[in-house]
Parts: C-alpha cells; sequence; structure tokens
C-alpha cells in the first residue's frame, strides 16, 4: 500500500518560503497552538490533490499566496508538491503551482492537464471529486446531522452513481413521453374507427337530400326574378323624377354660390384686416417690453452723469486747493532765493571791502626786510619760552573749535526740525481737508442710497404682489378649468360639440319629426340629482329623439350622405316601455328613495316615454348603504343608485361613478358654465395686467446694481475716512509732536555748549597773558625800533582784522547754509504735480461727463422714439379696428341674403333627398336580392354580367348604435360612398327575364305586386318547410368518407412506429436505470456490511450496533437512506437524540465504513476528536492506530493530548510574527520512544526537527 511520504510547500497562505513537512509516518498527528497554520496544512493537502477554491477559504486563487491578504505578497506564485510512495519506494511527485489567477498541474516536475492530473490521482484511490481522503474541521457533525435525502446524495457522490443522474432523468422522460404518445395514438385510431363507420350512413342520407334541395332552389329562382323585375321598374321610375329635381337644384345653387362669392370677398378682407390688427398687437407688446427695457438704461445712464458732475465738482475744489498751495509754495521760493541772492551779494560786497582794507594797511605799516628778519627771530625765541603756554593755547583752541563744531550741528540740526514741524503741519493741513471731501461725498452717498432703497422697495413690493397675484389667479384658472370639464376640454372636443349641433339643427330643419336630444328636453328637479340621473340615463343622455321610425331611418340616410359621426335614435312609435311600477314609489324605508323619472322635468310631454325607455323602474337613493340595500336587502330585486353615481344592478353588477362623470353632470348647469367661462375671462385679463408690471423686475435689478455699486464706493469712502482719521492724522499729530520734543531739547544742549566756550575764552585770556609778558620781554628792543608799545599793538591791529572777517565770513556762510536749507526743503514739495494730478482727473472726468451725457441723450431719443412709434400703432389699431366693425357689418347684410338662398336649397334638398332615400332604399333592396341569390348560391340568368361581379361585402356606414332589443340599425353596414361604387357596378348586370312567367310580369299596380309576391313566398316557404323537417344531412359525406379512411390508415402506421419508439425508449432506460442501480447499491452493501463491525471496533463493545436502511430498496438513489446506532449499554435512540460524543462516534463509524469502499491510500482529518471525551478518544484513536498498521495511512490534526500521543510521528506547527503571521514546523519520529500502550520496550530514540 503507498502512502504519503511528505509535503513540500513555497510561499502557501501562512508558509513563507520553501518548508519541507515530514515525512508522515503511517500515523501521523499534527499539533500546534489555535491560529498557527494547521488547518492551512489542510488546505495545502487539499489544494495539491485538485480541489477547487472555494474550499479553501479563500476568494480568489492569489490570495493563496503568502502576505497577498494583506496586500503584501512573498512572492508572484505560490506551489506545493506532495510526495508519494509506492510499496516499492519508487517515488511519485504531485505539484500545483497557483500562478496569477490560474493554476498549473505537473506531475514528476511534467506540465500536465487537470484532467491527466484526476486520472492519475484516481489511479492511486484518490477521487477529487468526492474527496474521500479529506474530513474538514466540522465535517463530523455536520455528516452525523445529516438527513437521510442527504446520507444519499453523500452515497451517490462515492459510488459515482450521480454522474448517470441526468442520463437516468432524461431517458425516463422519454420514456414516458414515448409511453403517451404510444396510448394517444391508440385512442386515436379507435375514434377514426368509429368515425369511419358514421361516414357510410351519412352518405346514403346526402344523396335523398340532394333532390328535394334542387327543387326548393328552382322556386327560389322564380320568386328572386320576380322581385328584381319589379324592382328595376321603380327604380327607372324614381330616376326620371331626379333627373327634374336637379335642374331645379341647379339653379338654386348657381345664385347660392354667386353671394357666396361675395362672402369670401369680404372674409378675405376680413382676415387681412385681422391679421394685420394682431401684428399691430403684436407689435405694441413688443414696443412695451423694449421700453421697459430701455427705461432701466436710461435710469441708469442719468444716475452716471449725476455721479459725474459730483465727481467733478469735487475735483475742482481740491484743484483750486492745490494752485492756491502751489502758488504760495513757489511766493516762499521766490522770496527764499531773493534773501539768498541778497546775502550772497552782501558777502561778495565784503570780500571786496576787505581787499580794499588790506591793500591800504598794506601800504601803512610796511616794514623793512632786516626788520621782518629781526620779527621772525625774535618770535623764534619767545616761542621757545612759551612753549608750554602755546601747547596748552593750541589744546584749548582745538577744543574751543571743536564746541564751536558741535554748537554749528546742533542750530543745523534745529533748523532741520523746524522744517519738518512746519512740513506736518502742511500734512494735516491737507488731511483735514481730505476728511472734509471725504464727509460731504459720504453724506451725499448716504442720500442717495437711501433714495434708491425707498424706489427699489416700492418697486419689490409691487413685483412681489404681482407675484403672489398671478399664482392666487393661476391656482383660480386652474381650478375654473377643472369645473369647465367636458364642456371647454381641448379644441377638438369644441369642434366635435359644434359639428353635432349643427348635425342637430339641419335633421330638425329637414325632417320635423325631430325633437332634440334627450339631454336638451329634460333636466333634474335638484342639483343633488345631477350626476345619478347622468349615470342612469347613461349613454342615452345624447340620443336624438324622434317621433316615428321612419323619421330615424330618414335622418340616418341623410347622416351617411353627410358622413356624419353614429348617433343613437329613440323613434317613440317604435321603442317598447313597459309600465312604472307605483309599488316602488311607497317605499319608506330607507327614507328619500325616489324614482329616477319622479326626479325629472321634460318637455315637451312625448318625451315621457323616452325617458321611461331610458330610466325604466331605476331607484334613486341618498347614500351608497341606502342603495345597496334597496338593491339586495329586500325579496325583490331592483335598480338603484346612489346621489354619487354608484349603481347597483338587479344582476349584482356594482359600478362606480366613472372619472367623468361629473363633468358630464354639469352639462346640466349651462348658467354655472357661463359664469365660470366670465370668471375665466376676467382673470385672463387681470393677468396680462399683472404680466406688464412684472416686467418692471428688470428695473427693480437696475437699482438693485445701482445699490450695490453705491453701497461698495460709500464703504471704500468710509474705510478711507476712518484710515486717514484714525491712521495718517493720528501719525502726523505723533510726528509732530516727537519733532517738537526733540526741538526742546535742543536749546538746553546749545546753552551748555556756549557756558563751556566762554569759560575756556577767559582760560585762553590768561594764557594769552602770560605769553604776551614773555613776548613783552622778548620784543621791547624791536617795539622801540619800529615806534609801537608792543608787538601785540603791530600783530592785534593784523588779527583783529582777520578775526572780524572770519566772524563775519561766518555769519554769511550761515545765513546762506540756512536759507539753501530751507530752500531745498520747498523745492523737494513738488505742489505742482497734484495741481497736475487735479487738473488731469477733471479733464478725464469731464470728457467722461460729455460721453454719459451723450449717451444720456441717446437713451431718451430711443425712448421718445419708442414712444411715438406706440403711439402711432395705437392710433392703427383704433383705426383697423374701426375698419373690422364696418366690414363685419356688411358680411352680417350678405350673410342674410345667403340664408334665403340657402332655406330655398335646403327646400330643394328636402324633396331630391326624400327620392334619392327612396331610390337608394331600391337600389339597396336590389343589391340585397343580389346578395341573397350569391349567398344561397343562386344562378341567376345573365345578358351582362356574372355571379361575381356582386358584391357580398362592403364597408361599414354610418348606422344607429344598438342600445336594447328594442333599438334601431342602420340599413346597411357600408358607406354612403362603398354602397354608390357597388350599385355602380350591379347596374351594369342585366338580368335575363325571358324565363319569368308573363303573369308575373304583367302586376302592374303596388298592391298586386304585394299580393304575388305573398303567394310566391308561401309556395317557397310550405316547400322550405318541408325540407328542413328533414335533418339536414352532410353533403360532404363521400369526400368525408375518403378523409376518414385515408386518416385510419396514417394513425394505425403512427400508432405502430410510437409503439417501437416506447420500446426502444423504455430498453434504454433500463439499461442506465440497471448501471446506477449496481454502482449505488454496490458501494451501499459495501458500507451496511462494514458499517457494523466498525462502529463496534469503535465503540470497543460487541453489543454496539450501527445498520443502515433505504427507503426505497428499488430505486435507493431516489429517496433517503436511514442510518440508526445503538450505543453500547443503551436502548435504541433516533440518531437525533444521542450525545455530542455519541453522534460523533457513528459519524465517524460512516466515514470510515465509506472509506473502506473505494480507500484512498491516505486520511487526512482535522480535529475530528472536538466533541469527544476521554475514553472515546482513546477508543478511536486505538481503532485509527490498529488500522494505520495495514489498512491506510492517517494524518490527524488535533489539540488533545490522549489523542496524539498514540501517533507514530508529530508534526508540531507553530507561529512567527512578521506582516502577517508566518507557520514553522518542528517533525518528531516517535517511533523510537516506548509506547505506554503497548508492552514492547523503547528502542533508540531519535528525533528530527526542522
Amino acid at each position: 500500500m503507498g502512502y504519503l511520504k511528505l509535503l513540500e510547500v513555497e510561499n502557501f497562505k501562512s508558509y513563507k518560503g520553501k518548508q519541507i513537512i515530514g515525512p508522515f509516518k503511517p500515523f501521523t498527528a499534527v499539533i500546534g497552538p489555535n491560529g498557527a497554520g494547521k488547518s492551512n496544512l489542510m488546505d495545502a493537502i487539499s489544494f495539491v490533490l485538485g480541489d477547487k477554491s472555494a474550499n479553501l477559504r479563500v476568494k480568489k486563487l492569489s490570495d493563496l499566496i503568502h502576505g497577498a491578504p494583506v496586500g503584501k505578497p512573498a512572492a508572484n506564485r505560490a506551489i506545493v508538491t506532495a510526495v508519494y510512495a509506492e510499496e516499492d519506494d519508487t517515488e511519485k511527485s504531485f505539484t500545483r503551482i497557483v500562478v496569477g489567477t490560474s493554476t498549473e498541474f505537473r506531475i514528476n516536475g511534467k506540465l500536465v492537464s487537470f484532467a491527466s492530473y484526476s486520472e492519475n490521482l484516481e489511479k492511486l484511490g484518490i477521487l477529487v471529486k468526492a474527496r474521500n481522503f479529506l474530513v474538514f474541521q466540522g465535517a463530523v457533525e455536520s455528516i452525523a446531522m445529516k438527513n437521510p435525502k442527504e446520507r444519499t446524495h453523500l452515497f451517490e457522490e462515492i459510488s459515482r452513481s450521480g454522474e448517470l443522474r441526468d442520463t437516468y432523468d432524461k431517458r425516463k422522460t422519454e420514456m414516458t413521453k414515448a409511453e403517451e404518445d404510444t396510448q394517444f395514438n391508440y385512442h386515436k385510431k379507435k375514434g377514426i374507427a368509429a368515425e369511419r363507420k358514421e361516414a357510410k350512413l351519412e352518405k346514403d342520407e346526402a344523396e335523398r337530400y340532394t333532390k328535394l334541395k334542387e327543387d326548393l332552389q328552382t322556386a327560389y329562382l322564380e320568386f328572386q326574378l320576380f322581385k328584381l323585375y319589379h324592382n328595376e321598374q321603380d327604380i327607372d321610375r324614381y330616376n326620371s323624377e331626379l333627373k327634374y329635381k336637379n335642374k331645379d337644384l341647379q339653379k338654386a345653387m348657381d345664385k347660392r354660390e354667386s353671394v357666396e362669392g361675395k362672402v369670401k370677398g369680404k372674409k378675405k378682407a376680413m382676415g387681412q384686416l385681422t391679421r394685420e390688427m394682431t401684428s399691430i398687437e403684436n407689435d405694441i407688446k413688443q414696443k412695451e417690453i423694449e421700453l421697459n427695457k430701455k427705461r432701466p438704461q436710461y435710469i441708469k445712464a442719468k444716475e452716471k452723469t449725476s455721479h459725474m458732475i459730483k465727481k467733478i465738482e469735487t475735483a475742482k475744489k481740491s484743484l483750486k486747493s492745490a494752485k492756491k498751495a502751489h502758488e504760495s509754495h513757489q511766493a516762499e521760493i521766490k522770496e527764499l532765493e531773493k534773501d539768498l541772492s541778497e546775502v550772497e551779494r552782501r558777502r561778495v560786497e565784503f570780500e571786496e571791502r576787505i581787499e580794499e582794507e588790506s591793500q591800504s594797511q598794506g601800504r601803512d605799516l610796511l616794514l623793512e626786510e632786516s626788520q621782518v628778519k629781526e620779527y621772525h627771530r625774535l618770535k623764534e625765541v619767545a616761542g621757545s619760552k612759551a612753549a608750554q603756554y602755546l601747547q596748552e593755547l593750541e589744546k584749548l583752541n582745538r577744543e574751543q573749535k571743536s564746541d564751536q563744531d558741535r554748537l554749528d550741528s546742533e542750530r543745523h540740526r534745529k533748523n532741520e526740525l523746524q522744517a519738518k514741524i512746519k512740513q506736518k503741519e502742511h500734512e494735516i493741513e491737507e488731511n483735514q481737508k481730505r476728511l472734509d471731501k471725504l464727509n460731504d461725498y459720504i453724506k451725499t452717498s448716504e442720500g442717495s442710497v437711501a433714495e434708491q432703497k425707498i424706489l427699489r422697495d416700492r418697486l419689490e413690493e409691487e413685483v412681489s404682489s404681482s407675484d403672489n397675484r398671478v399664482k392666487e389667479i393661476s391656482k383660480e384658472l386652474q381650478n375654473i378649468m377643472d369645473q369647465l370639464g367636458e364642456a371647454k376640454v381641448d379644441k377638438h372636443e369644441s369642434v366635435r360639440h359644434v359639428k353635432k349641433a349643427e348635425l342637430l339643427d339641419n335633421l330638425r330643419r329637414l325632417f320635423p319629426g325631430v325633437y332634440g336630444r334627450l339631454i336638451d328636453l329634460c333636466e333634474p328637479s335638484q342639483k343633488k340629482y345631477q350626476i345619478s340621473v347622468t349615470k342612469v340615463l347613461g349613454k342615452n343622455i345624447d340620443a336624438i329623439i324622434v317621433d316615428t321610425e321612419k323619421t330615424a331611418k330618414d335622418c340616418i340616410q341623410y347622416m351617411k350622405e353627410q358622413r356624419a359621426d353614429p348617433e343613437t335614435f329613440l323613434p317613440l312609435d317604435f321603442i317598447e316601455v313597459r309600465p312604472t311600477n307605483d309599488r316602488l314609489r311607497e317605499i319608506r324605508e330607507p327614507r328619500g328613495v325616489k324614482l329616477v323619472i319622479d326626479v325629472i322635468r321634460f318637455d315637451p310631454p312625448p318625451v315621457k316615454k323616452a325617458l321611461q325607455y331610458a330610466c325604466g323602474n331605476s331607484l334613486v337613493c341618498e347614500t351608497v348603504e341606502d342603495a345597496r340595500k334597496v338593491a339586495f336587502g329586500g325579496g325583490e330585486r331592483h335598480k338603484a343608485v346612489a346621489l354619487d353615481g354608484t349603481m347597483f344592478q338587479k344582476s349584482g353588477i356594482i359600478s362606480g361613478g366613472a372619472s367623468d362623470l361629473k363633468a358630464k353632470a354639469r352639462r346640466w348647469d349651462e348658467k354655472s358654465l357661463n359664469k365660470l367661462k366670465s370668471q375665466k375671462n376676467t382673470l385672463t385679463d387681470e393677468l396680462k395686467e399683472l404680466q406688464k408690471k412684472k416686467r418692471k423686475e428688470s428695473e427693480l435689478n437696475t437699482i438693485r446694481s445701482q445699490i450695490s455699486g453705491l453701497e461698495t464706493r460709500l464703504k471704500y469712502s468710509i474705510s478711507d475716512r476712518e484710515n486717514t482719521k484714525n491712521k495718517t492724522m493720528v501719525n502726523n499729530h505723533k510726528a509732530k509732536q516727537k519733532f517738537e520734543r526733540e526741538l526742546e531739547g535742543f536749546e538746553p544742549r546749545m546753552e551748555s555748549i556756549e557756558e563751556q566756550i566762554g569759560q575756556r575764552s577767559e582760560h585762553i585770556k590768561k594764557i594769552k597773558t602770560k605769553m604776551n609778558k614773555v613776548e613783552d620781554e622778548v620784543f621791547a628792543e624791536f617795539c622801540l625800533a619800529i615806534g609801537v608799545e608792543n608787538i601785540r599793538q603791530y600783530e592785534e591791529k593784523e588779527l583783529r582784522t582777520q578775526q572780524e572777517r572770519a566772524k563775519k565770513r561766518l555769519e554769511f556762510e550761515n545765513q546762506k547754509s540756512r536759507l539753501a536749507n530751507q530752500l531745498e526743503y520747498e523745492r523737494s514739495r513738488d505742489t505742482d504735480a497734484n495741481v497736475k494730478k487735479w487738473t488731469k482727473q477733471i479733464d478725464h472726468d469731464e470728457k467722461e461727463l460729455k460721453k454719459l451725457k451723450d449717451d444720456e441723450i441717446k437713451q431718451m431719443k430711443i425712448i421718445d422714439q419708442d414712444s411715438e412709434t406706440m403711439t402711432k400703432l395705437k392710433f392703427s389699431r383704433t383705426t383697423k379696428k374701426s375698419e373690422i366693425e364696418d366690414l363685419n357689418s356688411a358680411i352680417e347684410e350678405i350673410r342674410k341674403k345667403l340664408n334665403q338662398h340657402t332655406k330655398e336649397i335646403t327646400g330643394i334638398q328636402k324633396q331630391i333627398t326624400a327620392t334619392e332615400t327612396k331610390l337608394e332604399q331600391k337600389r339597396a333592396d336590389r343589391h340585397s336580392l343580389l346578395k341573397a341569390c350569391k349567398m344561397d348560391d343562386i344562378k341567376l340568368p345573365m345578358k351582362r354580367g356574372t355571379m361575381d361581379d356582386i358584391t357580398q361585402e362592403a364597408e361599414s356606414s354610418s348606422q344607429v348604435e344598438p342600445t336594447d332589443s328594442t333599438s334601431i340599425t342602420g340599413m346597411d353596414s357600408m358607406s354612403s360612398q362603398g354602397a354608390k361604387t357597388i350599385y355602380a357596378r350591379e347596374a351594369n348586370i342585366i338580368i335575363n327575364y325571358a324565363h319569368l312567367r308573363d303573369e308575373l310580369k304583367e302586376c302592374d299596380t303596388h298592391e298586386e305586386v304585394k299580393e304575388m309576391a305573398d303567394k310566391l313566398s308561401g309556395e317557397h316557404s310550405n316547400m322550405q318547410a318541408t325540407l328542413q323537417r328533414i335533418a339536414a344531412p352532410n353533403m360532404k359525406a363521400v369526400e368525408k368518407l375518403d378523409g376518414v379512411r385515408e386518416r385510419f390508415q396514417v394513425t394505425a402506421d403512427e400508432f405502430e412506429q410510437a409503439r417501437k419508439r416506447a420500446k426502444k425508449a423504455k430498453q434504454n432506460f433500463e439499461v442506465v436505470r440497471k448501471e446506477r442501480f449496481d454502482r449505488f447499491n454496490c458501494c451501499f452493501e459495501h458500507v451496511a456490511t462494514r458499517i457494523d463491525e466498525i462502529y463496534k471496533a469503535l465503540s470497543r463493545n460487541q453489543s454496539a450496533q450501527a445498520f443502515l436502511g433505504p427507503e426505497n430498496p428499488e430505486e435507493p438513489y431516489l429517496d433517503g437512506i436511514n442510518y440508526n446506532c445503538v450505543a453500547p449499554g443503551k436502548r435504541f435512540r433516533p440518531m437525533d437524540n444521542l450525545s455530542g460524543g455519541e453522534k460523533t462516534v457513528a459519524a465517524l463509524a460512516l466515514l470510515f465504513a465509506i472509506h473502506s469502499y473505494q480507500p484512498a491510500p491516505f486520511f487526512v482529518l482535522d480535529e475530528i476528536d472536538a466533541a469527544l471525551d476521554n475514553t472515546n478518544i482513546g477508543k478511536v484513536a486505538s481503532y485509527i492506530k490498529e488500522q494505520s498498521e495495514g489498512h491506510f495511512q492517517c494524518i490527524v490534526i488535533s489539540l488533545k493530548e490522549e489523542f496524539y500521543t498514540r501517533a507514530d510521528a508529530l508534526i508540531g506547527i507553530y507561529p512567527e510574527q512578521g506582516d502577517c503571521v508566518i507557520s514553522k514546523t518542528l517533525t518528531l519520529d516517535l517511533t523510537g520512544y516506548p509506547d505506554p500502550y503497548h508492552s514492547s520496550g523503547p528502542g533508540s530514540p531519535t528525533k528530527a526537527g526542522r
């Protein structure tokens, strides 16, 4: 016996990478914690042995790849290989690979098809479809709970008898159908044999009947020739009379045509005027729409012009201020330039004067060259002696010069600050002016917005009220249209109503016996009865009441000629009326029950008969319940109707009010309809006026856009004012205050510097005094020589002159610097740019204003032109209206003349119609006689024409609609045009009256003709009565007999063929049935025999019993299989009443018994011990251990120690964590360990792990 040696998996489900699981021993247990991947091992075995993906707990094949369900596949394929070993240790590998959404099958590495793969597995005893090698988790309990039918299905899968199910059903159906066909053909053959016998008797009777019929036909031919002869005589007479009357009619019609021509001419002119009037009204409406569109444009243009004027005025004020500031600025610059020139002039004059003085002094104090040399020598001696004082004096002079520079710098900065303060004061003044302008603009804009909003609110109120009123009027109009109902349903209905009214007027004029329509001749006594009376009258409500049957026929003939719509006529002398049941007037319960005829007023009195015919003994009741009680509540049934139109017939039929019943009932109230029409016209006119008001919506939109623009500009102006007021002005004031504070700090600093300079000057004077003493001692002799007191007189005169000159020059420089700085600042202020800016703005705005004024004038001209055009159009409309009224008067006069001619023509037409009616009647009689001859197969002797020229059928024409048995129907079913065509064709037929006896031709008067016709009719009737007393035989008995004989032979052949088919179908069915039975029974008998001993072995008790029994022993696969067990030490109980462990043991017994039928070399079980206690686990484990030693290899997944301790090997599965669970395996060979359940000693232990 072969066995599963090992399993190689690569990236299959939780098994990442390539792993080898095994080797598997005869009894191998797979253990591991929940979620480790034990069931995935089961899936791997199932997958490699060809199982479907649906049984592998995945939706698609690609999910079998490791990591694919979480979106992180470890590879692009998954591989499982099962290595199978034969008894001689030769190995065979079966490989299945997942590639994308499909799989590949390989045997020993060679690619094969699935069919070949399955065939190789079946050779080893592994049935892929039956899955006889696998028991999945939970399958044991499922088998235990199967019903008998499901067990049968299980046996069909195992025995493969289910493969023959479709063939079995098909052949059984064929056999049943063949047997039914055989039975049908047998009965058919039997019936035709009886029919053949009857046909022989009918043939003899038909021959006797034919002789009598020929005699009757000869008499009937003579009678028809007699009627046709005298009919043709009458037709000739009426044709002659009609010819003369048509001449008179032609003369009258010529006169009428002349008048009609005048009417047409006037009508044509009227149509032209009406079209012109309509065109003018359309132009007026169009102009009104255009004016309503253009007025808002004019208002908008005017508003823009006004706004631009205000803008220009504001700009001019700003320009005037800017010019004034610029002029003041220029004057100030000129003044500064003048001052600067004056200082420069004075400086130049001063320099010239100094030059002159220098030249003059040079001449006064001119020393000799030796004296100058002596002066310089003595100066050096004095300098060396006063070197210490000189150094100190130079130091003090430097400090003095430094402080003087600081003082000059402070003065310069002070001047700059004073200039900045002046600039800020100017900016504050400008900003204040801007604020004043903005305040004026904001005030003006707010006033404009307020005015526009008032106008907008007024227009919104008008438009809103117009919209609301339009909606109200629309609802009222809809309500009125609904109430108008049938009277104003649509144009087609109105035209139809007019045609019917014209027809009735013509009938009344032509035929004095026409009273009118029933609805016009009567009315309900109270309004509440309108619906019920309408329901009872039904289709008779529009019936035309006439005095006699003849009048009705004349009307019908006229309608045929005019091709009018069908109408119902009620001739008072023809209709049969049942007498009114006076007892019905005495009904007191329920209250308010009356005869319908009693609640109807009518005029003239003869109409009562028509009302009695239409209403009968119908009763009207207040409510539906009262009507039901009256109709069916008593011993006798009555026809009753409720006020809402619900009618109860005597027959039990109940009909509710139709959807248009109320609309029809409103036809009684003509005044109400007129009032509704008047209301409709009033509301329509009001709606037109409101539509004009609604056109103001465009003007409203324009005002809204203007308000939006004004509010936007106002918003920006307010924002600008706030920024100027709260930011710019505040910043200017802050800057000015800052400069003023800085200016205040200059005076103390300058005073301090000036004080230091003064103190240093005193010190300098003291040093100079000491130096003078030294110089006096050195220059004493020299001074005597040149005639001065001391050398300083000479030097001071020269020095003082220099100092005065230097001081004067410094004053000039300070003045020039101050004036230049001030002039530079004033020039930096570009006031001319502001003037140019406002000048440019004003020029631009004036050009824009000119454009806006031109646009305003243009819009005004357009409106004036449209208004003038509107006035002209209205005047034209008035003129056209007057012309139309004059033309209407002229047309009315001509119509009066036309009516006179029409009356004259109508009188002649009436005479012609009467003659034509008689003539048509005679032609119709002739056609009827000819048609009767053709239908009765009477061969008329003819000089011209044949019987085929006689038309048997024609088109339908106007005829009276049948009401009851007493209604009048039309004379023929053919149309007037169709009848004329037929009569013209039949007029070409000339009958040969040579065989008609002379005595029959010589009847001249109508009475003689009628007397002779009655005589001939009596003779024919007697012969016909004699023939009718004889039962009419089958005249086609000979043909029938031949046909029956032929059908008998065909049926006999069909019966024989059907019998052969049934026999063959039964043989085919028996072959399939036997094969299916053999397959099923072979498996069933084997399992039924083995199950008891397996159950005893599993229970370890010989008292245990298990047995299988088919519900249908003849064909067990059609019904269920019962499975019952008697547990050890217990009485018999149904399977449902066994405990969980007992059910599991019973199910295992069935599984092992089924497996023994076509045993697979190995058996894989998944947690079959879940419902077993320790005792039963031991029994099952012992049995599996015994079977694995010689019958089959067993691989069991188990979590119970009592089970897997008996195994030959353990395969442990444990999880590792990654992106998803990764299953790892360990294999432990237990054959080398002592078996605690056997007495044999331990061998050498071996342990293999992976």
